[in-house]
């Protein structure tokens, strides 16, 4: 028997393997790969749900399920962006700029619920990202627009809603000046401009500083009480899309213009009597709630059936359909649960309604060397030519004329034209009725001298100061008119109280028609005498006149001289009363018109001694031009004058000297030789 201890271990053998061990590896690694395969899918499931979430969260949809965002989305579902979603303009593109944005808005979560948050949602967005980031993923800075004819239609409040159309080319420019270009409303973008505002809204901007070829100039508001601390300290905005583009997809239009694009696209009847009068009556109202302002629209229905009964009648269908437009208009431009009316949010773009363009470009924003930024209206657009109701639109001149005077390149000439205008304008211009309304010639032109453009700088004192010639002291002699006038010329424009060279303070009762009894045109003018203007001064209406005399005022007949008080012969009760509309006019103005005559100069002076025995008069005839002289001496009975001449005695005076003195007889009747 072998010893345990010294034989041979042998291996030990494995047993054979399992028929099953195969199968479970394959599996193990199957599952594996299927493990792999279902975390990628949930991944990307994963990925492709956040990715839409995030696109969600910057859509149109998602912004406009808060109610609080109800007046902006309804506004910018009527804008030319209403295909691009909200997160286009507000985030731009890039991830971490779209996880910034969420990190900052997070607490509209509870901001919104709690109903913590302003009303209107205060602008401007000081959140949005810079422009180049986010208008230029569409728009092309340097692109060049040329320039684009915009009609307006305006309807007035009258009853038959007249019509007036507004033509003007819109020059937008833009470009590049190395391209030859860089000129238009776009010469912004291919120069750098900065400014400084000093309030929330960039409205009131009092500094600018501009480049253009190579040179940097800066420009102070005539009003601006900075300091050059406060200029150097301020912050310094750079001129970008959206501080004339504010309110690119937002924006609530003025009711009166929604009403005429209305009626222009047939959606509300020009022909109803009264209704844009009607219209704007109830849309410009401050409502507290819709249903207010829903009962006041609908009130226009009541309008025709109580003051237009027959036209209701018959076309009740029409009333209906413009009180129907009436509500859609104020359902998309105001909002009174959220104080949001058609000007709660300014517009920088135009300059009618809100200062816009004005900021800067309101002429009165000067440079050291009194350069001004240009208040120059076909700098951004061609004059605007009207045609009034039933008239065609006048052939629109985009260019300016080859012979245009230096007078005209200067900065201030628009303030500086309505002071230097004589007959040279008529060699490029028609010049009837200048400074006025009447559209009957260029210098007429209600779009430009019709409408108050109350954020223009023309008055303001310091530009006043450069353009207006100074005002010299009268001489005594009317002044020759300096330009062309015709019969529709209306002195009063210009002239008024509140006219660019109002008239002297003498002359506020006097009517239009008198003033070319005094002042004459240029001897090659063969003016007529203006009419009663359409468009009055307020210390014009209503007053007496009287046809012109033919041949200007007439002379004084008698001498002038010790004669101070002419309204004692020449007031309303004298010898020869002046005419009715010279009432209120005082001696001191008398000979700025009448001049003493040819047989007034060569008359003897008044006697310095009295008469004795008092003068014939004729008590029965119309007074003569000149007084009669005295007959006898009037030595020591210079006060006698009434002892001979009262009614009833002698040699009575006649009735027209019913309440003069002693005094004033000797003022016109002088001893004879």
């Amino acid at each position: 028997m072998a010893d345990p201890v010294s034989s041979p271990q042998l291996p030990a053998v494995p047993p054979p393997p399992s028929q099953d061990a195969a199968p479970r590896a394959r599996r193990r690694r199957w599952l594996w790969v299927l493990g792999a395969l279902v975390a990628l899918v949930i991944l990307f499931a994963f990925f492709i749900f956040s990715v839409e979430l995030l696109h969600y969260t910057e859509s149109a949809a998602f912004c406009s399920s808060c109610h609080v965002m109800h007046p902006e989305n309804t506004a910018y579902e009527n804008s030319p962006h209403a295909r691009a979603e909200c997160g286009t303009c507000h985030i731009g593109p890039g991830a971490l700029a779209a996880f910034q944005a969420k990190m900052a808005n997070v607490r509209y979560l509870w901001v919104y619920p709690t109903g913590n948050y302003e009303r209107p949602i205060p602008s401007p967005i000081h959140s949005l990202r810079p422009v180049e980031v986010v208008c230029e993923q569409c728009h092309w800075p340097e692109k060049f627009y040329a320039d684009r004819l915009v009609n307006l239609f305006r309807h007035d409040t009258d009853e038959q809603n007249s019509l007036t159309n507004i033509a003007l080319l819109m020059k937008t420019g833009g470009g590049t000046e190395d391209a030859g270009l860089g000129r238009g409303i776009h010469w912004h973008i291919d120069n750098p401009v900065y400014y400084i505002a000093t309030d929330e809204q960039r409205q009131n901007i009092p500094w600018v500083q501009a480049e253009y070829n190579g040179v940097v100039t800066e420009y102070i508001a005539t009003d601006s009480t900075l300091t050059q601390a406060d200029i150097d300290s301020a912050e310094k905005r750079k001129m970008d899309c959206v501080d004339c583009h504010n309110r690119a997809s937002h924006d609530f239009t003025r009711p009166s213009d929604s009403i005429d694009e209305s009626m222009a696209a047939g959606l509300i009847a020009n022909d109803l009597p009264y209704i844009k009068q009607q219209g704007v009556e109830v849309l410009e109202q401050v409502y507290q709630t819709e249903e207010e302002a829903a009962q006041a629209i609908s009130g226009v229905a009541d309008f025709y059936a109580n003051s237009f009964p027959d036209i209701y009648n018959s076309r009740q269908v029409d009333v209906e359909q413009a009180v129907a437009e009436l509500q859609a208009i104020f359902d998309r431009t105001t909002f009174p649960f959220m104080n949001v009316t058609w000007d709660a949010h300014r517009n920088n773009v135009g300059h009618r309604d809100f200062p816009g363009c004005f900021r800067c470009h309101d002429g009165q924003h000067l440079s050291k060397d009194n350069e001004a930024i240009r208040l120059e209206c076909n700098i951004c657009h061609a004059i605007p030519q009207v045609a009034l109701p039933g008239q065609d639109i006048p052939t629109i001149n985009a260019l300016p004329p080859g012979n245009e005077p230096e007078t005209h390149l200067t900065t201030t000439w628009l303030s500086e034209h309505r002071f230097r205008f004589d007959s040279t304008c008529a060699e490029c211009h028609t010049i009837s009725d200048p400074g006025g309304a009447s559209n009957t010639s260029f210098c007429s032109n209600s779009a430009c001298h019709g409408t108050e453009w109350v954020y223009a700088g023309l008055n303001a004192p310091a530009i006043r100061e450069l353009a207006a010639p100074p005002r010299e002291p009268g001489a005594g002699q009317p002044n020759p008119v300096p330009h062309p006038i015709s019969t529709d010329t209306n002195c009063l424009t210009c002239h008024g109280a509140a006219g660019v060279i109002p008239a002297p303070e003498s002359h506020a009762a006097f009517d239009i028609t008198q003033c070319t009894q005094c002042h004459q045109a240029p001897p090659t003018e063969q003016p007529t005498p203006a009419s009663a203007s359409p468009t009055p001064a307020p210390d014009a209406t209503n007053l007496p006149t009287q046809p012109p005399p033919e041949s200007g005022p007439p002379a004084i007949p008698h001498p002038v001289e010790d004669r101070a008080d002419c309204v004692l012969c020449h007031g309303e009760n004298g010898v020869k009363p002046f005419p009715t509309d010279h009432a209120g006019r005082t001696s001191d103005t008398c000979q700025m018109c009448h001049q003493p005559g040819q047989a007034a100069t060569e008359a003897t002076e008044p006697a310095q001694t009295p008469a004795a025995t008092p003068a014939p008069a004729a008590a029965e005839t119309p007074a003569a031009s000149a007084a009669s002289g005295i007959p006898h001496s009037i030595e020591g009975q210079e006060n006698q004058c009434l002892a001979c001449h009262y009614t009833g005695s002698i040699k009575p005076f006649p009735a027209n000297h019913e309440s003069f003195s002693n005094q004033m007889c000797l003022s016109c009747h002088s001893p004879e030789d």
